[in-house]
């Protein structure tokens, strides 16, 4: 590891400061201190932000829910409001890492979160997202666990967050605020970035910017939803696919259906296809299967991942069957 400053911001002005001068906010460090070790970030000024006051988990006027940027995983699971509401949002955490990481990482920090991608971590191989215009080694290397979805030349990794599939499903917002003081909000969908051309650029925060909470919007009820997650192991395991659902049946049929699937896109993949092919329809298993068909539709499969694309359509399929019953 290399030399850095530590230094523990005890308002959110000096922490905007000291973000200003260049400096990574760091609150559980359950990412970026695993990347420090490794060598693959070698940041010179880390900001403690763990005493700001970003840990309030409640309801806004309009009926949606914020979610401080510093409330625990753990925390946000357990949430009355967050069970409630969003249990998708519950179970995505749950199912996420171990019960000791979940303690400490936080909300902020998970979305925040950069690829597992073993050439990414591994800083003798070849990865434009470390090293821009180095290429990717996971094009022709081993590449099973990587992207179907949202790829480009210069990156197929994915995205290892599965809080993150359940707020694009939910079109959550990221509440920023700059150095400055100015403030703005972002969607979900558009703060994590496909890897392009710059996969080296993953969220779209400007320099400094310190994220203070994320919102759901209000949803109509009564809502069903749910989050499920492929993988090789049962335990503190990536997806290999997963599927963040949520619909509102009213009097037999689905008048609003909110679906995104996890490690099978480079960011949290949004399935709008799915979402229209249910709308109007009533619940049945010939309408789960027709819908989760288009799933995978625009995958470009590699050598060793060509099986997530169906993979992936069964994933979708049995969330939907889950979350939306068969009557």
């Amino acid at each position: 590891m290399y030399p850095f400053t530590l230094t523990k911001a005890t308002g959110t002005t000096e922490a905007l400061e000291a973000g200003g001068r260049g400096g990574r906010y760091i609150a559980g460090g359950t990412t970026l201190v695993d990347l420090m070790r490794e060598t693959v970030e070698r940041p010179g000024l880390l900001v403690d932000i763990t005493a700001l006051p970003l840990r309030d988990t409640a309801l806004t006027k309009d009926g949606g829910l914020r979610i401080g940027a510093l409330v625990r995983m753990t925390e946000a699971a357990a949430h009355p409001l967050v069970r409630d509401l969003y249990p998708v949002i519950s179970q995505a955490l749950e199912l996420s890492a171990s019960a000791q990481l979940r303690n400490m990482a936080t909300i902020g920090g998970n979305i925040m979160q950069r690829t597992r991608c073993t050439y990414f971590r591994d800083v003798t191989a070849d990865c434009n997202k470390r090293e821009p215009g180095s290429g990717c080694a996971a094009l022709n290397g081993f590449n099973r666990g990587h992207a179907i979805l949202g790829t480009s030349d210069h990156c197929v990794a994915t995205h290892p967050s599965d809080l993150a599939v359940a707020l694009a499903a939910l079109e959550a917002s990221v509440h920023l605020t700059a150095p400055d003081g100015s403030r703005r909000t972002i969607a979900f969908t558009d703060f994590l970035l496909q890897p392009g051309s710059t996969p080296e650029r993953e969220q779209a925060l400007q320099p400094g910017e310190l994220i203070t909470a994320v919102e759901i919007p209000a949803m109509p009820r009564p809502l069903k939803s749910g989050y499920l997650k492929v993988r090789d192991r049962q335990s503190y395991e990536f997806a290999l696919t997963s599927a963040a659902v949520a619909l509102h049946i009213r009097s037999g049929v689905i008048r609003d259906a909110k679906v995104a699937a996890g490690g099978a896109g480079t960011v949290p993949w949004r399935m709008p296809a799915i979402e229209q092919a249910l709308i109007g329809e009533r619940p049945s298993g010939r309408l789960w299967s027709k819908a989760a068909s288009h799933a995978a539709d625009g995958a470009r499969p590699l050598t060793h991942n060509g099986f997530k694309v169906e993979l992936l359509k069964r994933t979708v399929e049995q969330q939907l069957r889950t979350v939306g019953g068969t009557s």
